[in-house]
């Protein structure tokens, strides 16, 4: 069966880069589910459906972006959990981070992450990695 993505979970603590990404995803033209989680330990929480998460409020991603800077646990954090729990490993990762560290992208690929892309500082530039991102994930790629 080929499964298409049909929510995207970004886990993101700045409200502006979370508008900016909604934004351009519905340029892009992606409808489907979008939700939100503001650092490393509410996206546990929905990932494992704990606290205020259940499955009615709380649909299991196709696709997560995941930004590396956020408080409480950040994404390095929270994708080493991820990839080392069998039931939440096979969750697509890309991160998206302002870091264009070379030692963030070697240790973001040494934990699993499935790409990793660096937020551009312009509108239009998100749009087009955007577009790129939406063509590959969700027409390209086979998901689990």
């Amino acid at each position: 069966m080929d499964r298409k993505v049909t929510t995207i979970l970004i886990a993101d603590d700045d409200q502006d880069d979370r508008m900016f990404l909604e934004q351009a995803m519905r340029k892009c033209g992606y409808s489907q589910s979008i939700h939100f989680v503001d650092d490393g330990e509410e996206l546990m929480n929905y990932l494992y459906r704990r606290g205020n998460y259940t499955e009615d409020n709380a649909p299991w991603p196709s696709l997560l972006i995941l930004d590396l800077n956020m408080p409480r646990k950040n994404g390095f954090q929270a994708l080493k959990e991820i990839k080392d729990d069998l039931s939440l490993r096979r969750l697509p990762v890309i991160v998206m981070t302002t870091s264009t560290a070379d030692e963030d992208v070697v240790k973001s690929y040494n934990l699993g992450v499935n790409s990793f892309v660096t937020k551009p500082f312009h509108f239009s530039k998100l749009v087009e990695m955007i577009g790129a991102l939406k063509v590959y994930w969700m027409d390209i790629v086979k998901l689990p």
